[in-house]
């Protein structure tokens, strides 16, 4: 008895089903795939039953933010524990790095929660008033694929060290400022929820502007929506600079979410 056939598609390609014994059998259809590739190489999706798979490209490892953490007094800093006003402080800082790639300031000759440029030049610089060390982030894979985190509801890195805690029960009054690299490929994204100062710049430029003393507030940045600002093109290798500030008690919130990745975590 002649196999009798007819056309189907299963969402991804044109195939046949056969009948046979009286029932008709499930569309076959040839494979079908696109390629990908994410920052470590090059990969596929395959399209199965109308939807396409994730790309199997490798992966990079979670990316490292690395950092210099700088320790204040509030008895010797007048930025830090001062009664400014409580509030979202836009403008503090230029919207591009200065020559040393940290934050010029941007207040004339202050703003409703700084003290001016020669106190905020301290913030992210060696100086008498601080005392500084090496911290680097680790970020740690998401529950959303291709996202990477780091979460501290209590970001409290330095208690007990380099100035100590001053009599309380954490050290609230420090400043950090770390970096990376990354290659842009379009779609990234960089999101920040925390308190109290927090600025990105994406290639030199200011992409996310959370300064003042405030309670956890949250900001992100589409890279594709931000390329033209900053100049990036899809292919090229740019920097991320990161700026955050705690400076007032009682609670200190961090958390960053991204799905920027530097070739170098590459396995």
């Amino acid at each position: 008895m002649p196999v009798v056939t007819r056309s189907c598609n299963d969402g991804c390609a044109d195939g046949l089903e056969s009948c046979i014994d009286g029932s008709w059998q499930a569309c076959q259809v040839p494979l079908v795939q696109r390629d990908c590739s994410s920052v470590c190489g090059a990969g596929h999706e395959t399209c199965k039953k109308g939807a396409w798979s994730k790309c199997d490209a490798p992966l990079p490892a979670p990316p490292k933010l690395r950092g210099i953490v700088r320790d204040f007094s509030p008895l010797t800093h007048p930025d830090f524990e001062a009664s400014y006003r409580s509030g979202l402080d836009v403008g503090i800082v230029a919207r591009s790095l200065g020559d040393d790639d940290t934050p010029v300031y941007a207040g004339r000759p202050s703003t409703p929660t700084t003290s001016g440029a020669a106190n905020f030049a301290s913030w992210f610089h060696d100086a008498p008033l601080n005392l500084s060390m090496p911290l680097d982030l680790q970020l740690q894979p998401a529950q959303e694929d291709g996202l990477f985190s780091y979460d501290d509801g209590t970001f409290f890195p330095i208690d007990d060290q380099l100035l100590g805690n001053e009599g309380r029960a954490n050290n609230f009054h420090f400043t950090l400022a770390a970096s990376t690299t990354f290659e842009y490929r379009g779609g990234e994204v960089f999101s920040f929820s925390g308190d109290d100062d927090m600025w990105v710049f994406i290639n030199r430029q200011l992409a996310i502007d959370l300064g003042g003393l405030h309670s956890s507030l949250s900001a992100s940045v589409a890279l594709d929506e931000f390329a033209g600002t900053a100049g990036l093109v899809r292919g090229g290798q740019y920097p991320l600079h990161f700026f955050f500030a705690e400076r007032h008690t009682i609670e200190s919130h961090f958390t960053i979410r991204t799905s920027i990745a530097d070739p170098g975590d590459c396995p």
